[in-house]
Order: C-alpha cells, then sequence, then structure tokens
C-alpha cells in the first residue's frame, strides 16, 4: 500500500471518532497509523469480497471503520488503479468487554452503510452468531488454555462452510520480542482501568497445531512491519 494511500485511509476511517472525544479520535488514528493489520487487512484473497463479519474484542469498532473508509474511498474513484478492489461488509458485530469502547464504537459507525451491532459481553459465553468472517486479534492470551480451545471450538461452530477465521497471536517461542510485547498487553490493560492479567501463550507453531486439531486448515499471511513477533493466520474449517 502506497503511503498516499494510507494516509487518505487513516484520516477517512479516524474522523468518525471525534465526536466520541479527543481520546477515541487520537487512539484510532495512532492505531490505524502504525498497526500493519489495518493495511494486510486490504492484501487481495486475505478477506472474501463481502460477507458478514463478527469481530470478537472489537474494541471501538477500528476494523469496521477501516473497511468502510477503504470502500468510501474506492466507491468515489479514489483508490489506486493497481490496488485490488477492497472487501466490503454486509454487515457487522463487534463484542467487547470495555463499556466505552463500545460506547466510541456506536457513536463512530453510527453512519456505516452496512447494519452494525455491538454488543457488551464476555466472549468466553456469549453465544456467537453465524458469520462468514469472524476476526480476533490480539484477544486469546487473556484466555486460560481450556478457555481458548472452547473459544476456537465455537468459532468454528459459526463459521459459514465457506467462511474463515482471521486471528493474531503472539509467538511464546520468539524469545525477547515476545516478552517485550506481553509487557505492552498487560500495561494497555492496567491503563484501561482492569487488573494485572495473566496471560496464556503458545508459540506459533503450537497455535497452528491447536487449530488444526480443531478442525481448521491454517495459512499464515505475512504481515509487513508486525514486530513484537505477532502472528497473523487465517483459519478456515475442513
Amino acid at each position: 500500500m502506497s503511503d498516499g494511500l494510507q494516509r487518505r485511509l487513516v484520516h477517512q476511517a479516524s474522523a468518525p471518532y471525534r465526536p466520541a472525544g479527543r481520546w477515541a479520535w487520537h487512539f484510532a488514528r495512532g492505531k490505524l497509523s502504525n498497526d500493519p493489520v489495518f493495511a494486510a487487512l486490504l492484501r487481495p484473497g486475505l478477506l472474501p469480497a463481502s460477507g458478514r463479519y463478527l469481530d470478537l474484542g472489537c474494541g471501538q469498532g477500528l476494523l469496521a471503520s477501516w473497511l468502510q473508509a477503504a470502500a468510501t474511498l474506492h466507491a468515489r474513484q479514489d483508490w489506486p488503479v493497481e490496488q485490488a478492489a477492497p472487501p466490503r461488509i454486509s454487515a457487522y458485530h463487534g463484542l467487547d468487554m470495555q463499556a466505552a469502547a463500545i460506547r466510541y464504537a456506536h457513536l463512530a459507525l453510527a453512519d456505516c452503510d452496512f447494519s452494525v451491532r455491538l454488543d457488551l459481553g464476555d466472549l468466553r459465553d456469549f453465544a456467537l452468531p453465524g458469520a462468514d468472517v469472524i476476526t480476533l486479534f490480539d484477544v486469546l492470551h487473556y484466555l486460560p488454555d481450556s478457555a481458548q480451545e472452547g473459544l476456537l471450538q465455537r468459532i468454528r461452530s459459526s463459521l459459514s462452510p465457506n467462511g474463515r477465521l482471521l486471528l493474531r497471536v503472539g509467538d511464546g517461542a520468539a524469545g525477547l520480542p515476545h516478552r517485550l510485547s506481553r509487557v505492552v498487553d498487560s500495561l494497555v490493560v492496567r491503563v484501561q482501568g482492569g487488573a494485572w492479567p495473566q496471560l496464556h501463550c503458545r508459540p506459533a507453531t503450537a497455535w497452528q497445531a491447536l487449530l488444526g486439531d480443531l478442525g481448521f486448515r491454517v495459512e499464515p499471511c505475512p504481515m509487513a512491519g508486525a514486530g513484537f513477533a505477532n502472528v497473523l493466520l487465517s483459519a478456515f474449517p475442513n
């Protein structure tokens, strides 16, 4: 993705957060500018042309705002001819445990051209609806091993036959970069008012093996500039 397109997308996707206040807007701009997962989402073939999205641990709903921004730029022909058309959301359902994040998402996503549902709840016991795409970014390591496996089993049951799970996990075998990542994740929880978390991490190979055991076919996805030993995986029901 060109720097120019990145800047236009960040501006378009973060602007709806202004009514939510300075914190929400600055967080959106910083996250969208610096987290490489958002650029990766626009790589051809990673996501279907359209579909129903279930975003677990959705935070402020940045994924929805990002793909809405891409669709808007593409529709008004402010899109490079060499760049593949962006994926479109037909319906979006976000779930998060942070009430403030859900409140910001409600404000920012109010004018999306697809249906939006946002719920405050715990993904460990929330009834997952059917979806074509389920996203789970930087969430699993906050759950104990048994809860990780239970959630992934429920996700597999919720995916449509041709659906996909897109998840980002830390590579527990990556040494110092991974340890730094754990410190950052713990600090984020503390800043948001939570208790110091106990993290449950696995090597990247173990994450892939777990997904395979649960009936997924797994494909690692390149994510330039990921840092902190993060790994992006695309998983499909067998």
